[in-house]
């Protein structure tokens, strides 16, 4: 593959355009970057950097795609053989990949072949025979994340202050939870539409006048765009909305990012978004703090919550239909809602004793 090739790794098409497209090609160039989450697209990133190092080092090239090499990666992969020092397939200190980060790789690697115009055939037996193996192998089943539940966020609210930090964290997790939102969801909320390039919803404060009022968020969510509504709460101790409308108020949002972090020596809040590693470890901390999962010691309870745990725990919760924890969770398929649903639908249905015993 020629050097330019081979430093071709943002998505860039290969040939460049005539001049009066330009301006046209480089906005294509952006929609395309936009195809995929910024998550997404920073995963598949690192997963073609590994790749092309690991080529590399075995002295081979990129192109054209060739699914015997790929599957000596994946198996070097899932050996712990690919490391930054290491010379040779046999070589290397890293932990081994467990099935899913090494699926999720694959995925990368065939993304990147498709942005230089090359497919990469996964069914050739090089890659399919190999990955089936490594699954029968070393396959386990999906760690999941604890569900938090109604009573447990309460008692994580309150562990928090009630200065403008604690006043922001606590919207975060009510709505969080209420709207069963994903971390970058969350994170990624305008206080309205087109206020933000980079904001992937906003927020809607509806009015008592119907049925109590609310919060309307509208999402563009990993299954496109969707509405997802909460409804007050009881009291404005618990009720979701109450929190946002006091974070909103003593921050002085008006417009822009509705979560921001905030500036030191109490000089109020930053203009820029909050990043949404920040979810996932104010879940961790106040989880903690909140004392949930005692029986765990501290390393495996801080492994235990993330992000998603506010997600699970609403799924888990609500008893109500299927397909209304579905379309509020944003889930493509049934299926989905089920893993997140867990514990709540155990033993619901017992077979034990319907076949008499």
């Amino acid at each position: 593959m020629a050097k330019a090739d081979e430093d071709n790794t943002d998505g860039r098409a290969l040939a460049e355009p005539a001049p009066h497209l330009a301006a046209l090609s480089e906005k294509a160039r952006d929609y395309a970057r936009n195809a995929r989450s910024e998550n997404t697209q920073r995963a598949y990133d690192a997963d073609w950097r590994h790749f092309a190092s690991w080529l590399r080092r075995q002295g081979l090239d990129p192109l054209p795609p060739d699914p015997q090499t790929v599957g000596l990666y994946l198996a070097a992969c899932v050996e712990g053989a690919v490391s930054a020092g290491a010379r040779n397939i046999g070589a290397g200190s890293r932990p081994p990949l467990s099935v899913s980060s090494l699926e999720r790789r694959l995925s990368g690697i065939c993304w990147r072949y498709r942005q230089l115009g090359r497919l990469l055939d996964t069914s050739d037996p090089h890659i399919a025979t190999v990955l089936a193996g490594i699954r029968r192998a070393h396959g386990r089943p999906p760690v999941q994340k604890e569900a938090i539940f109604a009573d447990e966020l309460l008692a994580m609210l309150a562990v928090l202050d009630n200065d403008l930090r604690g006043l922001r964290d606590k919207a975060i997790l009510a709505i969080g939870f209420a709207g069963g939102l994903r971390r970058s969801e969350i994170v990624g909320l305008d206080c309205g539409p087109e206020q933000t390039e980079d904001g992937t919803g906003w927020i809607e404060i509806v009015g008592a006048d119907q049925n109590g009022g609310g919060l309307v968020l509208t999402l563009n969510g990993k299954t496109g765009w969707r509405e997802v509504e909460i409804g007050r709460g009881s009291s404005p101790l618990t009720c979701p909305v109450a929190m946002l409308e006091t974070w909103l108020k003593l921050g002085r949002i008006t417009r822009g990012p509705v979560f921001r972090p905030l500036l030191r020596k109490n000089a109020g809040v930053a203009p820029e978004r909050l990043s949404d590693k920040h979810v996932a470890r104010l879940v961790q901390k106040s989880a903690l703090a909140a004392g949930l999962r005692g029986d765990l010691p501290e390393g495996e309870r801080k492994r235990a919550f993330s992000g998603h745990s506010l997600r699970a725990g609403l799924a888990s919760s609500a008893q109500i239909e299927e397909g209304h924890v579905q379309r509020h969770l944003g889930h493509a398929s049934p299926e989905m809602t089920r893993r997140y649903q867990r514990k709540r639908d155990r033993f619901r249905i017992n077979l034990t004793k319907a076949a008499g015993l």
